[in-house]
Order: structure tokens, then C-alpha cells, then sequence
């Protein structure tokens, strides 16, 4: 399907009860333009009243039949930001419909489910991209140092992805027969302060929530393939994840081709824990030099009279990820090239959380199933 005018991609938004940063971003490029929000009938009324809520804010119709918006409203890409066990189903539908996609994390909770996405996207023909931070500047520093040689031939990375948003109460600070926290209920009601990252019924740790952009990193820099994990779990701070058994706290240990070394140390840490959205660094050792990087710089520290308590010290400046993401997602388009992280790399990606997961419930590495 192709556009009127070639240089306006004309954007559906297929649910929006997520943050709406993937939208949002996506409009950020002249080049795309959002012209409809649109869902199933049958969903709850918290998801139609978000999505109309959007769509009013962007003063465009809300239409509750995704076909009918597809046919409709003329449009060449879709936006998926639902509920994560939805992402499968919106994207898949999308794309057997002809619409290029650009899609919130994880790319679903079942690898089967990715395999679904990756097979309608390569039957159609159209391009994928999952939203991710590879066009932060420090991240693409990183990879002109690398490309460049500056620190040889790279034999381990390692990142720190450590997110210091607040989820509820901590662990251990509730009475002991108080009933466990509702996971959807929770993510629901925390919408207003930002901290519902792994919004849906099916409750998510962190790997599964955030696991996709420090694989991202190493995806980027590397270029190589995962082929075995080791993981080690846990609910460490906060009791939403104790109550419904999942991490917040992870450390995983990556066999990666050509005998690369790779280790995440991932977790959700808690406000108090930092100034900033947390620490996030990237670490490379090569055969001539080593290479650390903080994915936060360029930033700076503010402070003022009357600041807000939980209002961030430290700010980003020159972040143009958004930009750069839709600027690689047009070129694919108009080249018919891979997008900086296309269906196939997010695929493998899950099922290195996957076989993550797994390890960490066996206490044994698992072969990651890669395509």
C-alpha cells in the first residue's frame, strides 16, 4: 500500500492505553502523521476511554473497528502500543492488511506469538520496527567507536539497565494477610504517575518489560547472535512482584557467537535509588582498549526552590531517538531495507528472554531458540 503523497505516511494507532511515548514519537518525524485511533468493540472501558482520550488530545476520530480504520482512513502504517498479550494480534492483523508497523515492547509475550509477527510481516512485505533506544547519542557513540576499531576486537559487554521508577508498596511492607496485589488492577491505577510499564492481564518481570532495549544495545554493537543463558531471578524490592512471582531483579549471563561474552544486570530499583531514570551504562572490553559508556549523556543537573520531590535532578539534552527512529523507519520503507531493529532481531530477543526465564526457573543454561 502506498501513500498519495510520497512523502506523508498516513498512521493508525491500533490502542493506546500504554504510555503514548511510541505515537508520540512517531509523529515527532514530519514524514508520518497521525490520522486515526482505533481498537476492537469488545474492549474493556478503561481501554476505550484512554484511547478516546488520545485521540481527542490529537483532535483526530476514534473509530472502534480496527479494519474499518484501516479502510477508511487511507493509511500506509500502524502504531501499536495495546496491552502486550495484544501485541501479536494488532500487529499481525496490520500487517496481512498491507500497513507497515511500528510496535510498543516486548514484541509479545510468547515467542510463538513473535513467530506469528515475523511471518505475516515477511508474507506481506512490509517493514517492522520495535521501539527501542539505540538512537540515543551515547548508544550511537558507541558504535562509531566500536565500528571504528578504537578498542580492537570486542570480547565482552556488559550492561547495567538498572530503571529507578517506583511500583507500589516495597517488599515487606504490607501485613502479612493482606490479599495479594492484582497485577492488572495495579497497572491500571498506576497510569497516572507513569509506572505501568507491563500493562496487561499477564503479569511481567522486568526482563520481559525492559529486557528488549539492553539486548537492543547489544544487538547494535555487536551484531552477533545469542546462542546460550544463564540467569539468576528475583523480587527484590517491590511487593507487586513478589505477589505475583516475577523479577524485578535480574542478572543474565549470554554465550554469544564468536566466543563474545555478554552480562545484563537489569532491575527496577526504586525512585530513591538515583537522581535520574536510573543506571544505565554500557560496558565493552576489547583486545586493545576498553570502552565505558553512560547511555544518560549528554545531561544536565537541575535544582531550584520548590522543586518537586519526585521531579528528575538530571535531564536529558540532544535526545533525538525518536527522530532517528522513524527517520531509519522511512528509509527502510523508501530502500527496502532492515529497520535499525526489524522483525526477525525482535524475535530473537524474546526468545533470549525467554530461554532467560526458563534458566532462571531450572538453574541450568538454556540454548536460546533463534531463527
Amino acid at each position: 500500500m502506498t501513500s498519495p503523497d510520497s512523502n506523508i505516511f498516513r498512521c493508525a494507532v491500533l490502542s493506546v492505553v500504554k504510555h503514548a511515548y511510541v505515537s508520540n514519537g512517531v509523529a515527532a518525524h514530519p514524514r508520518f502523521e497521525l490520522v486515526v485511533v482505533a481498537d476492537d468493540a469488545d474492549q474493556p472501558d478503561w481501554v476505550h476511554e484512554r484511547n478516546q482520550k488520545y485521540a481527542d488530545e490529537k483532535g483526530i476520530p476514534y473509530v472502534r473497528n480496527v479494519e474499518k480504520a484501516i479502510r477508511d482512513y487511507n493509511v500506509q502504517v500502524a502504531v501499536v502500543s495495546s496491552e502486550a498479550e495484544r501485541h501479536a494480534d494488532l500487529s499481525v492483523r496490520a500487517a496481512q492488511a498491507g500497513l507497515h508497523v511500528v510496535q510498543d515492547k516486548p514484541m509479545s509475550t510468547r515467542v510463538s506469538e513473535c513467530d506469528r509477527i515475523m511471518q505475516a510481516v515477511d508474507h506481506n512485505g512490509v517493514k517492522f520496527l520495535l521501539w527501542n533506544r539505540n538512537g540515543l547519542p551515547a548508544v550511537q557513540q558507541a558504535r562509531e567507536l566500536l565500528d571504528s576499531g578504537s578498542i580492537g576486537t570486542s570480547k565482552a559487554i556488559h550492561v547495567d539497565f538498572y530503571f529507578s521508577k517506583d511500583v507500589g508498596p516495597l517488599k515487606g511492607s504490607r501485613k502479612t494477610d493482606d490479599p495479594p496485589l492484582n497485577w492488572l488492577d495495579f497497572q491500571i491505577a498506576a497510569h497516572v504517575d507513569g509506572s505501568d510499564g507491563g500493562v496487561g492481564k499477564e503479569p511481567m518481570g522486568e526482563l520481559q518489560i525492559e529486557g528488549i532495549y539492553p539486548l537492543a544495545y547489544m544487538h547494535l554493537l555487536t551484531g552477533l547472535n545469542v546462542k546460550r543463558v544463564f540467569a539468576r531471578t528475583t523480587a527484590h524490592f517491590h511487593q507487586l512482584y513478589v505477589d505475583n512471582n516475577i523479577d524485578d531483579l535480574a542478572t543474565v549471563t549470554l554465550e554469544m557467537e564468536g566466543g563474545l561474552l555478554g552480562t545484563l544486570a537489569i532491575g527496577r530499583i526504586g525512585a530513591a535509588s538515583h537522581p535520574d531514570i536510573g543506571e544505565i551504562k554500557i560496558h565493552v572490553l576489547g583486545t586493545q582498549g576498553a570502552l565505558v559508556v553512560s547511555e544518560a549523556r549528554p545531561e544536565v543537573a537541575i535544582h531550584y526552590r520548590g522543586q518537586l520531590e519526585k521531579e528528575f535532578r538530571h535531564r536529558r539534552i540532544a535526545v533525538d531517538n525518536d527522530f532517528y527512529l522513524m527517520n531509519n523507519f522511512a528509509d527502510a520503507i523508501d530502500n527496502d531495507q532492515p529497520t535499525v531493529l526489524d522483525a526477525t532481531a525482535s524475535r530473537n530477543i524474546a526468545a533470549i528472554v525467554a530461554a532467560a526465564l526458563e534458566s532462571s526457573l531450572t538453574g541450568q543454561p538454556v540454548d536460546v531458540a533463534r531463527i
